[in-house]
């Protein structure tokens, strides 16, 4: 018997287990979260006698006679401090990450009410955000510590609530208090557990899969193979992508599901599994994706290896290169990495209604998974309703499906709720990363330093299935050639299917790929002309009615020349200082259907915001708040945001492409301009009690390879420039971003936007990889190699705006993606002026943060 105490209360207990599933299973405490399962991320971080320890690697027996406190046993007035302070430094995104800091932050501040920043640093060490680049984190906690030392009374709610001003995230209490429900902190009444058999190899015939042993065991519910999926086949936007492989099928990476294992008992998964047998036969991967065109490669897919091609060309760029005073060409070799956000992928799906189910996610779409699961179930669209809870974190990774289905298979065969959620090693094993890319780039400019033209042929790594492959590709191209201005251009893309985990969507969408090698092409040019990489970037900036690369006039609001000059003096003072600029879309654009919708609903007095517009972390219900009010005049708390779901949030699109602040923003401004109307009417919110307020907003573009003389890709682009500094021995020690990201909505979630992508780059730059030998990779989350507190440099951000921004919005851009796309080369850059050395590969080689290693 095993005794001890939690917030208080004794508890006591035969079983022998994790301290962590005894927190959340038996004593409902689901602040404490499951992040990694191996103490690597801190998300489960609790007090064992004062002690910081993480829940997920404690064991019963270690916690017997001892006392341990959660988020849920801090006292209320302490409690309100950390969330005050958490919220007004905006060092809540996603979420998931936050009780386990207000752990941390307790444990030095309960001994150190005046610590320094790197005495905050060191104590949040073991804990990882995916989000905010910790500057927040720390800010927040420095405050923390002012409140508690000064004995200061917490200020009480926000009442103005418009735009361009600070404001604190609306769903910031919930998330540090740990209240606030992901999908895992659910359970449901008479809920079962399912678990998928994934394949033994990359690449294998299945001869046989045999499940009499599993059925057998007592606590088995179903195994279900691809014979009980309707439709077995689902994609984002190809169908290509088997639900679970049939016996005969090849399977096409070793995240392909194979049977599915339903039991009463999660803790009985893994045995139940172990009992199908199978008959696999192994065969040979193609891994490398020039291989995988080669006429005799294994095919992946029976239509082939190829899937897509993408062609920018515009001009004569031959002709331009030939004629030019200085041409550079250099090939670059990018790896995979994975999103690591914090939450893993969970779902729950229970039968509605005759024939329906009823999901809780925790996707970029409701509407999405709605339209696939629909698919594989075979049963109408509206028989699938879809609602999310809070997501911990996305950047890309969660698009696709990867549980959802699953569960909602289970449910609807079984008629009762199924809870599927990934351990982190599967996380890592299934879901879709950041395309590997081999790029040939060739970039030439006149003897003044002006470019003339360039070409580049990019193959690009999509792994076992289509995912978002095609798209990126497109938008890699598309930017290839960066935000200058010059136009005899030609770029070639191509998307390979490979035996490797399958590559999607993720923050940057191709164009951190494209971008490290044509920024990094500009400062050898830079170098042969004999002016500085700063000068070559500000005599060709795009600038307002100039044409871009791909054709499109700038519009009025363009302002990378203002980053550029907001960035001058920190570069040239310092001679170990890397730059780089790019620009990236808001939207998604190229011709594709882009609407963002919003309707405002009144009810009981209040505005309700309904709109299906994921929040990963970047706030988008926050922004859709303050822009209510600012249209309208409304205080703060007469508005309130209603999550994403498919019964009463109208249709808003995916989270992707840096859309939602610029669509979902605007179809809101455009509803509350009714509202204002009605209330200039009618005089009060109470005399508009049960109305409601629709409106949405349509993005109109071209195609890629319209022929039009100046296609519009996209409706907005954001543009930015960043500064990396290193000391002598490497380190980074400041970041100087500039970013032009319209008019800004919302001060502390615009700068932790970008301070979040920016250690995200610091770590595609320096430290993430992830390796496969063959389509195998390593699974462990803490060796990926994530940036830590005590490794983030000083950020410094700068938000420009030009005088003239654009109407819809208020004129704001989306800045979630643009923050990473122009580390890495600025890391690059600054290494070159290091040591004189051309890194052309990730992540960079004998660097301070990677040091060679020796032969023999």
């Amino acid at each position: 018997m095993y005794t001890f105490y939690v917030n208080g209360k004794e508890c006591r207990t035969e079983k022998e287990g994790r301290l962590l599933d005894y927190l959340r299973d038996e004593l409902g405490l689901t602040a404490v979260k499951e992040g990694c399962s191996e103490g690597a991320c801190g998300t489960c971080t609790v007090l064992v006698d004062g002690k910081k320890m993480k829940a997920c690697v404690v064991k019963l027996s270690k916690a017997d006679g001892r006392h341990v406190t959660t988020v849920e046993g801090i006292p209320e007035e302490e409690m309100k401090v950390y969330v005050h302070c958490f919220a007004e430094a905006g060092a809540v995104q996603c979420g998931f990450c936050i009780p386990g800091m207000i752990i941390s932050a307790k444990s030095l501040l309960d001994v150190n009410l005046n610590p320094s920043r790197q005495d905050v640093k060191k104590a949040i060490h073991g804990n990882i955000c995916r989000c905010t680049g910790y500057k927040k984190i720390e800010d927040a906690i420095l405050m923390a510590a002012d409140f508690f030392r000064e004995k200061r009374e917490v200020p009480g709610a926000e009442e103005d609530g418009g735009i361009t001003r600070r404001f604190k995230r609306v769903d910031a209490e919930e998330k540090v208090r740990g209240t606030g429900k992901y999908v895992d902190d659910i359970v449901l009444p008479d809920m079962a557990y399912a678990k998928a058999l994934r394949s033994p190899y990359p690449r294998c015939r299945i001869n046989g899969i045999h499940i009499e042993k599993a059925l057998a065991h007592p606590d088995c519910v179903a195994v279900y193979t691809a014979e009980d999926v309707p439709e077995n086949i689902c994609g984002h936007i190809k169908k290509d992508w088997d639900v679970m492989i049939p016996v005969g099928g090849i399977t096409r990476y070793v995240g392909d599901a194979l049977a599915l294992a339903v039991v009463n008992h999660k803790e009985n998964l893994d045995e139940v599994l172990s009992l199908i047998e199978l008959d696999a036969e192994e065969l040979q991967p193609v891994t490398d994706p020039r291989k995988a065109l080669e006429e005799d490669a294994p095919r992946v897919h029976e239509e082939g290896n190829l899937l897509a091609k993408k062609q920018c060309i515009r001009g004569d760029a031959d002709t331009a290169i030939k004629n030019s005073k200085y041409v550079v060409t250099r090939h670059y070799s990018l790896p995979f990495t994975d999103h690591a956000f914090m939450e893993p992928e969970c779902a729950i799906a229970f039968p509605e209604g005759e024939d329906g189910v009823h999901l809780y996610t925790s996707g970029q779409s409701v509407y999405d998974e709605q339209r696939e699961i629909s698919g594989i179930l075979q049963i109408p669209q509206e028989k699938v309703v879809v609602e999310s809870m809070l997501v911990g974190g996305g950047f890309g990774g969660k698009e696709d499906m990867s549980v959802q289905h699953h569960a909602a298979l289970c449910a609807w065969l079984l008629k009762r709720p199924v809870k599927v959620r990934f351990s982190r090693a599967e996380s890592l094993m299934c879901h879709v990363k950041r395309h590997a890319m081999e790029m040939d780039f060739t970039t030439a400019c006149d003897e003044n330093g002006y470019l003339t033209g360039m070409k580049a042929v990019l193959y690009a790594d999509t792994g076992a299935y289509a995912s978002l492959g095609s798209p990126v590709l497109e938008r890699a191209c598309t930017h290839a050639a960066g935000p200058y201005n010059y136009q005899d251009v030609e770029i070639i893309g191509y998307g390979v299917y490979t035996n490797n985990i399958p590559a999607g969507a993720y923050r940057g969408f191709g164009v951190t790929q494209s971008c490290f090698a044509t920024e990094f092409n500009l400062d050898l040019l830079a170098e042969q002309v004999g002016i500085t990489p700063w000068e070559i970037r500000y005599r060709n900036a795009i600038r307002p009615g100039q044409t871009l690369p791909n054709g499109q006039i700038a519009t009025p609001d363009c302002a990378l020349a203002q980053t550029l000059e907001a960035v001058k003096e920190v570069y040239d003072s310092h001679p170990y200082a890397g730059i780089a600029s790019c620009m990236k879309n808001s939207g998604i654009g190229v011709g594709n259907p882009d609407v963002g919708r919003c309707n405002l609903r009144i009810r009981d007095g209040k505005v309700q915001v309904l709109t299906s517009a994921a929040c990963m972390g970047q706030g988008v219900g926050t922004v859709a708040i303050q822009i209510v009010c600012e249209t309208t005049g409304l205080k703060a708390d007469q508005v309130t945001h209603k999550k994403a779901n498919t019964i009463d949030t109208p249709d808003s699109g995916t989270s992707t492409a840096s859309r939602q602040t610029l669509f979902t923003g605007e179809a809101t401004r455009r509803a509350a301009l009714q509202l204002k109307d009605a209330l200039q009417d009618k005089g009060s919110l109470e005399a508009l009690e049960g109305e409601e307020f629709y409106a949405e907003y349509t993005g109109e573009t071209d195609a890629m390879g319209s022929p039009k003389e100046h296609p519009v890709s996209h409706i907005a682009y954001g543009y930015a420039t960043q500064v990396v500094i290193l000391d002598e021995s490497g380190k980074v020690t400041e970041v100087v971003a500039a970013h032009d990201v319209g008019t800004v909505i919302n001060v502390q979630s615009c700068e932790g936007q970008v301070e979040g992508g920016v250690v995200m780059g610091l770590g595609y730059a320096f430290t993430e990889d992830f390796p496969m030998v063959d389509g195998r990779p390593v699974l462990s989350y803490g060796k990926l190699g994530l940036f830590r507190a005590t490794a983030a440099p000083d950020i410094k951000t700068i938000l420009v705006t030009s005088p003239e921004v654009l109407t819809e919005a208020y004129g704001a851009k989306g800045v979630g993606e643009i923050s990473t796309v122009p580390t890495a080369p600025a890391c690059a850059h600054a290494y070159y002026r290091l040591d004189g050395v051309e890194r052309r590969k990730l992540p960079l080689e004998n660097t301070f943060y990677r040091k060679e290693k020796k032969k023999g």
